[in-house]
């Protein structure tokens, strides 16, 4: 895994982890919807740089 894709890997932690703490945080329905929908998305970017690290290993990429 490339320095890159591990700085990305840790930043995607790290907006998901805000997304989370935005929701928990928050008192309405839209910043719960938009903190979910940001962990959601850092979850799932951190897992497509897992899959394509793999790809790449298996030479599909």
């Amino acid at each position: 895994m490339s320095p890159t894709r591990i700085f990305f890997l840790l930043f995607s932690a790290l907006i998901a982890l805000a997304g989370l703490l935005a929701a928990g945080a928050s008192v309405d329905g839209p910043l719960t919807l938009f903190g979910l929908g940001l962990f959601l998305f850092g979850v799932f970017f951190a897992l497509f740089l897992v899959k394509r690290t793999y790809d790449e290993a298996d030479g599909e990429a």
